[in-house]
């Protein structure tokens, strides 16, 4: 590892819709700069952000667009269902 890329910026962008895909996809990656604009799209959209060093290593490995390999199901669960309950704790009630 080269000094200071440690320090550097990750970010992968995940889309999973249950009634259409077997499994999240990967959406957006990126590092540095790009990184910083997926994070930033991510806070404007009020999508929320889970941070995960190693997971991210694992993601930014995947092309646009590829669903993530079943080794990461469970891992990606434990993020699908951190993002779910702060959807829900976030509602409204109608």
């Amino acid at each position: 590892m080269k000094s200071g890329e440690s320090k550097i910026k990750k970010a992968v962008a995940l889309r999973y819709d249950r009634l259409k895909e077997n499994a999240p996809r990967v959406v957006a990656s990126g590092r540095g700069y790009k990184a910083e604009k997926i994070l930033e799209t991510a806070r404007e959209a009020k999508v929320p952000v889970y941070e995960d060093p190693a997971l991210v290593d694992a993601l930014s490995f995947l092309d646009i667009g590829s669903e993530i390999p079943e080794q990461l199901y469970s891992i990606v669960a434990e993020v699908l269902v951190f993002v779910y309950s702060l959807d829900k704790n976030t509602r409204r009630p109608a």
